[in-house]
């Protein structure tokens, strides 16, 4: 796969409508350690889903433009539980626990993955789950479960590269190339697949761009009940 072409990178309307929204206040709802405490929400909701410390909470700080928003660590496993972001009263933002590695216990990575799962094949807002995939890598076993997962729950996805500045351009298109030929075979995969850096800002601003189309137009309140 080559840079993006003219037919997938978004425009400038679309550019502008990604800045604008992901220039509003982003707070903290809460967090969710258990099924029963997950909120009822009344706004569309993004999830940031993927393997443990391939850069989640630095993807999502990145996206809204503030540095500490999301807990970011260079230990794997961190992020124990759901996390929602309130992006100006139109999306909800959701930091889910990484599968895969972890410095964990044995239990307590299942019973956070169990939570993710549950959350993902159970969201009626869910508007899209962006599947991060460490450019340096690719897509591992783990993910694929995730992809299929999502298939089976007729869940939209849609992969996100991280960390595209550790990999040399022509290794990071081989990448893309590869990924997007298996996510042709994935229902619920979408077809585009943004390259990001949280360091150096590439690939933000069209990531922006493709989830304000998510997003509510007009501000409401953010859940039904609290956290």
């Amino acid at each position: 796969m080559s840079d993006d072409s003219s037919e997938s990178a978004p425009g400038a309307a679309a550019l502008e409508a990604g800045r604008r929204l992901f220039a509003q206040a982003c707070t903290f709802l809460g967090a969710a350690v258990e099924a029963e405490r997950l909120p009822e929400s009344a706004l569309p909701e993004v999830a940031f889903a993927g393997r443990s410390n391939v850069g989640k909470s630095s993807l999502v700080n990145a996206l809204t433009g503030r540095k500490t928003l999301a807990r970011t660590s260079n230990t794997p496993g961190r992020t124990r539980q759901l996390n929602f972001f309130d992006l100006g009263g139109r999306m909800l933002l959701v930091d889910l626990p990484g599968y895969g590695y972890a410095r964990a216990s044995k239990t307590d990575i299942e019973r956070w993955s169990a939570l993710a799962r549950q959350y993902l094949r159970g969201r009626p807002k869910l508007r899209r789950v962006c599947l991060l995939i460490d450019a340096r890598h690719g897509a591992k076993d783990s993910d694929r479960e995730i992809m299929a997962e999502l298939d089976l729950a007729a869940v939209s996805y849609q992969a996100v590269l991280t960390k595209a500045d550790k990999v040399k351009p022509q290794a990071l298109a081989a990448v893309r190339g590869a990924l997007e030929a298996e996510l042709a075979r994935h229902p619920a995969a979408h077809p585009h697949i943004p390259a990001t850096s949280a360091r150096t800002g590439a690939g933000i601003a069209e990531l922006r761009a493709a989830l304000a189309a998510l997003a509510d137009t007009v501000p409401v309140s953010p859940l039904d009940e609290t956290l």
